[in-house]
C-alpha cells in the first residue's frame, strides 16, 4: 500500500467581502499518496487554486476563512496551526510552483541566492553548503552552465528557464508534496513538454507527490495518475486518469472532454462542443447541483437537491442525479481521445 501523504476532508473556505460571503470551496475531499500525481481540473473560478493555497495556508485570513474541514499531512492536523507553525511545512514539506514565474521570482536577487534562501531557512547548514546545493539544483533541472546562472537575475532568462528555476526553488528542500498551479500555461508547446518531462523525472527519482492544477486536459493526460474534476467549488467527479478519459460519469466532465480538439477520424467535420451558460454565482450558490443550469440533462430534482455521491467498485465517484437508479438512462457522448496528449489506449 502506498504511503498516504495528504488527506483533505469536507474542506469549506469562504471569503468575506463588502458584497457578502463568497463560498469559494464547498465540501472538497481528496487524498494524495507518495509518488502519485493528482490533477485537479476545471474552468476558472471553480476553486482549484483556493483549495491548494488553503492546504499551504497561503490565503490571508481575513478575508479568507476556513468554515470547516480537515487537512491532515502525515497524520498531523494542519487546520488551526499558526503561521509560525506552518512555516515549518511551507517550503520544507510542501512546495509550490506558481503560474507566472516572472512575478514569483524576486527581480532584485540573483538566482543562486533565491534558491539558497529557502534552504537556509529550513536546514541548519552553512551558507557555502546552501550555495553548493543550489548549484546542484540548477544542474538537476537542466540549466546549462549552472555556475554562470547562479549569479544572473531573473529578467535575463526566457520563460521556460524561469520556470525551471521555480522548480529548483520548490525542490531545494526535497518536499514530500509539490503543488504545480498551471505550471505550463505561459509556455510554448516545446517548452511545456520539457517542463512536464522534468517534473515526471523528478517524481520518479525523489518519490514526490504532485498536485497539478490545470485546465489543459492534454497536460493532464500526460501527467496524471488520478483526476479530480472541480465545478462551483466542489469536486463533482474523481477517478483514475483512464476512468475520467474513457468512462466519464458526470455531464460536466463530458463537456470538458467534448471541448478538446482532436485529430482523430471521428472528429472530422465536427465542431468543438462548447458548454453553454456561465459558472454559478458563489455569493449565492444554487440549492441543488451547481451544474444544473448548464446541463442538457437537467431534471427538476437537480435544481432543488444536491446530488448524492455514487461510487464504483474501483473508487471512481461522481455526484450526479443521472447516476441514481430512478433516473432516465442517458448515453454519454463518444469522445475521440486516442493518444490525446500523448496517452495511448
Amino acid at each position: 500500500m502506498n504511503e498516504r501523504l495528504l488527506t483533505v476532508e469536507d474542506l469549506r473556505v469562504s471569503f468575506d467581502t463588502y458584497a457578502g460571503e463568497v463560498q469559494a470551496v464547498r465540501g472538497v475531499s481528496f487524498h494524495l499518496d507518495r509518488g502519485e500525481t493528482l490533477a485537479i481540473v476545471g474552468e476558472s473560478g471553480s476553486g482549484k487554486s483556493v483549495t491548494v493555497q488553503t492546504v499551504m495556508a497561503l490565503n490571508p485570513m481575513p478575508p479568507a476563512r476556513i468554515k470547516s474541514g480537515s487537512i491532515v499531512y502525515k497524520g498531523r492536523e494542519l487546520v488551526g496551526l499558526s503561521d509560525r507553525e506552518m512555516d515549518a511545512y511551507r517550503g520544507k514539506e510542501f512546495a509550490m510552483i506558481f503560474q507566472d514565474p516572472m512575478t514569483s521570482l524576486n527581480p532584485t536577487m540573483k538566482v543562486g541566492r533565491q534558491i539558497a534562501e529557502g534552504i537556509l531557512m529550513h536546514e541548519d547548514i552553512s551558507r557555502q553548503e546552501a550555495q553548493e546545493r543550489a548549484l546542484n539544483m540548477l544542474r538537476m533541472v537542466g540549466l546549462p552552465n549552472p555556475e554562470l546562472n547562479m549569479v544572473r537575475f531573473p529578467h535575463t532568462y526566457s520563460g521556460g528557464m524561469r520556470q525551471r528555476i521555480m522548480i529548483a526553488i520548490a525542490l531545494a528542500c526535497n518536499p514530500s508534496i509539490l503543488i504545480a498551479d498551471e505550471p505550463t500555461t505561459a509556455l510554448d508547446v516545446t517548452i511545456q513538454a520539457q517542463i512536464l518531462e522534468l517534473m515526471n523525472g523528478l517524481k520518479a527519482e525523489l518519490g514526490t507527490g504532485i498536485i497539478l492544477i490545470t485546465h489543459d486536459l492534454g497536460v493532464v493526460a500526460r501527467m496524471a495518475d488520478r483526476i479530480a474534476v472541480m465545478y462551483g467549488g466542489q469536486i463533482v467527479e474523481c477517478g483514475s486518469a483512464d476512468e475520467i478519459f474513457y468512462d466519464p460519469l458526470h455531464p460536466y466532465t463530458w463537456g470538458l472532454l467534448g471541448s478538446m480538439p482532436s485529430t482523430g477520424v471521428r472528429r472530422e467535420g465536427k465542431k468543438l462542443i462548447a458548454i453553454p451558460g456561465t459558472p454559478p454565482d458563489l455569493f449565492a450558490p444554487p440549492p441543488g447541483c451547481a451544474f444544473a443550469a448548464r446541463c442538457p440533462h437537467c431534471m427538476k430534482i437537480c435544481t432543488q437537491t444536491p446530488p448524492e455521491q455514487s461510487v464504483t467498485e474501483s473508487g471512481h465517484y461522481a455526484s450526479c442525479w443521472l447516476l441514481d437508479k430512478r433516473a432516465p438512462q442517458v448515453e454519454p457522448p463518444e469522445f475521440d481521445i486516442r493518444k490525446e496528449g500523448g496517452r495511448d489506449e
